[in-house]
Formats: C-alpha cells, sequence, structure tokens
C-alpha cells in the first residue's frame, strides 16, 4: 500500500475512533458511582469511610473503556479488512486519545471539584456527590488494548491470507552422482 494512502488512512482512524471518546465520557458519567460526602461545616468527610465508590469509577472507566476497545476493534477491521499498519496504528493513538478525552469530560461534567464552596452550597450535615476522578491513570489503556486485541483476533480469524507458494517435490539424484 502507498504510505501516503496509508498515512492518511490512519489519522482518519484516528480521528475517528477519538471522537468516540465523548461517548466513553457520557457513560463513564452516567454509570459510575458517586462518592457521598458531608460537611461539618468546618471540614468535609467521607460520608461512609469503608465505601468503595471511588474505585468502582476507575473499574467502570476500565469496563467500559474494554467495551468501547472491543466494538471499535470490531468496526475497524470490518472496515478495513486488508489491513495495514496506519490503521491499527490510528486505531491505537484514536483508541489513547478517546480515553484522555472521555476521562477529561466526565470529570469536566461531573460534579464539581471545589468542595469547600459546594460544601457551603449545601449547608452543614447534608450529603453531597464528590468530583467524579479517574485515581488509577492506568484505566486509561483498557480502551486501546481491548482494541488492539480485538482487532489482532479477528485479523488473525478472518483476515486476508498470503498466497501459498507452489509446491516444490523434490527428487533424489539419480545414484552415482
Amino acid at each position: 500500500m502507498d504510505p501516503v494512502r496509508e498515512l492518511k488512512s490512519g489519522a482518519l482512524t484516528a480521528v475517528l475512533v477519538a471522537v468516540a471518546g465523548v461517548v466513553l465520557g457520557l457513560l463513564w458519567l452516567w454509570l459510575a458511582p458517586r462518592i457521598p460526602l458531608v460537611s461539618d461545616g468546618k471540614a468535609v468527610y467521607l460520608k461512609d469511610t469503608e465505601g468503595e465508590q471511588a474505585i468502582g469509577a476507575d473499574g467502570t472507566f476500565v469496563l467500559l473503556g474494554l467495551g468501547i476497545g472491543v466494538l471499535t476493534g470490531a468496526v475497524v477491521f470490518w472496515r478495513n479488512r486488508r489491513g495495514g499498519v496506519g490503521v491499527v496504528l490510528g486505531m491505537a493513538a484514536g483508541a489513547v486519545l478517546g480515553s484522555v478525552l472521555a476521562w477529561r469530560l466526565g470529570t469536566w461534567l461531573g460534579p464539581t471539584s471545589d468542595l469547600i464552596a459546594h460544601a457551603r452550597a449545601v449547608g452543614a450535615k447534608k450529603v453531597f456527590d464528590g468530583p467524579l476522578e479517574l485515581q488509577a491513570k492506568g484505566a486509561l489503556l483498557a480502551w486501546p488494548i481491548g482494541a488492539v486485541l480485538t482487532h489482532l483476533v479477528l485479523t488473525t480469524g478472518f483476515g486476508p491470507r498470503d498466497e501459498q507458494p507452489p509446491a516444490v517435490h523434490w527428487k533424489p539424484p539419480p545414484p552415482g552422482i
């Protein structure tokens, strides 16, 4: 394949996959558990000190990222069965950019990160939601890993095959040589 065409195809794939980060960010915002906080008028505390909502938000991001990765890997394979390194690299780069976009969109649209102002607005002894944060930054790699592995499996099972060379039948040399 022509290198310029390969580069264009990879760049287009990267942009289209990265745009899907908006979907991941909105799903994460919608499905991630909220961290309940409470204020006594002087400080902000966790309502449930043994709650697992923070890790639940990270786990939700990972599971959604893997799901969207499987989906994007399958769609990219379906659209580009002939393969190409540019398409796969574009898909991986777009998935990384999409994950970062989803993370930033989820934290931006989620509850405010200014806890003191939020606690004052809600009032003392009232429960409010803490900010949506991604503590495990490695979760950003769930989407690209899911996409690349799915593409690899589909290419292995259903991708184009190289032509087999013609069979060579070897004959032993005649005796005496």
